[in-house]
């Protein structure tokens, strides 16, 4: 019976082309989120009245620590063995190609992972505070308000790519996704995209109620703690990305997790 309701998900990954070009859906979803966290960060940074030459730089500085930490952290904490294995490899860590018997193929970059991406953007922040002089704390709020609204957006890309997808499951709104088998799984990345939004919409009215509270660390910690524990329990229903997870009590997306909680519940919590 459950089986009438199952959603067979097989979208092209292409979202449109011009000319010779192919936009991927992935990308795109990308560039809209980075677009929106830029309109809204802009917007904060305006009703703060923080001067417009400080603001310039920070998109620079965080789309760069998003994107190295989160290639990084993917290639170090998912797959350490094929990337360090050899020099070519490592090329591959930095390089949008592959090292292949025909030689270089552009391919992008295939592997991206979040808590990697979240330890890049704190570095780059920390170094965009030593450029501006602006308050550590202040910067990670503002930040913390949007972040959500382009984790939901990156994972609608997923969604769209058929990655990162959920476990096996006969629940009614599971989704057959035919570019990797037949099986009804668990909608994964919809899950945590839909939460994100969520996670968005209670940041931001919290910031129009309690917006003293930016430079407090507050909406830092409630940011990262809300994402963060939503991402250990919806690994439960998600299949292992890498075969050395079969078999652990909690793969690397849970572990990783666990000090972001900590962390995020100590600036939600602590005293103001």
């Amino acid at each position: 019976m459950n089986s009438l309701l199952y959603i067979t998900w097989n979208p092209d990954v292409v979202a449109f082309s011009i000319g010779s070009v192919a936009v991927r859906w992935y990308s795109l979803c990308w560039a809209v989120g980075l677009l929106s966290v830029f309109l809204l960060e802009q917007r904060l940074f305006k009703e703060q009245h923080i001067p417009d030459e400080k603001f310039d730089p920070l998109f620079i500085y965080a789309f760069l620590g998003i994107l190295i930490g989160a290639r990084l952290g993917h290639c170090i904490f998912y797959e350490p063995d094929y990337f360090l294995g050899s020099p070519q490899h490592m090329l591959e860590m930095v390089l949008p190609m592959r090292h292949t018997a025909q030689g270089w193929v552009f391919t992008g970059y295939t592997g991206l992972a979040s808590h990697g991406g979240t330890l890049g953007l704190m570095l780059a922040l920390w170094l965009y505070v030593r450029r501006t002089k602006l308050p550590l704390l202040m910067v990670l709020d503002n930040i913390a308000i949007v972040t959500p609204i382009c984790a939901c957006a990156i994972r609608i890309g997923n969604l769209m790519n058929s990655e990162i997808i959920g476990s096996p499951t006969d629940v009614p709104w599971a989704f057959i996704f035919e570019r990797v088998d037949m099986v009804p799984r668990h909608p994964g990345q919809l899950y945590e995209a839909l939460a994100y939004a969520v996670f968005f919409f209670v940041g931001w009215w919290f910031y129009r109620h309690r917006a003293k509270l930016v430079g407090t660390g507050f909406f830092f910690g409630l940011c990262i703690l809300l994402i963060f524990t939503f991402r250990f329990f919806v690994e439960f229903v998600k299949a292992d990305q890498v075969a050395f997870e079969q078999g652990m009590m909690l793969n690397m997306g849970q572990l990783l997790s666990v000090p972001f909680v900590l962390l995020g519940a100590y600036f939600t919590f602590r005293r103001k």
